[in-house]
């Protein structure tokens, strides 16, 4: 499988992750089945998309279920411009997400 393939798999456990939280972000799932997973972050990453989905999982303190973050996190990071990383970090930035060691991996926000 290729990398935009294995990408797509994270995609669909974010959302799997997602749902024992009791959030169950079905337009996003909805996206990624009909455009893939790598498509579907790079819309969600464009500068004038909001997503409810980057709320709520602050207010779960799982921002590391966001896409945001699995975008920036190694190996998925090359495959995203700079200008959608930046765009992953400064919302990020905006909840005080941790970006230190560990971020990707719990990565939650107290």
């Amino acid at each position: 499988m290729d990398a935009a393939g294995k990408f797509h798999e994270e995609m669909l456990r974010l959302y799997d992750e997602s749902t024992y939280l009791g959030f169950y972000p079905t337009i996003f799932l909805r996206m990624i089945l009909d455009e893939g997973g790598l498509a579907t972050a790079k819309h969600l990453l464009k500068p004038t998309t909001t997503t409810y989905g980057l709320r709520r999982l602050q207010q779960e303190r799982r921002l590391d279920l966001s896409v945001e973050a699995l975008v920036l996190r190694d190996p998925w990071n090359s495959l995203f411009t700079e200008s959608e990383l930046n765009e992953a970090r400064r919302r990020l930035g905006r909840f005080h997400y941790d970006f230190g060691e560990g971020a990707g991996l719990g990565g939650r926000v107290d």
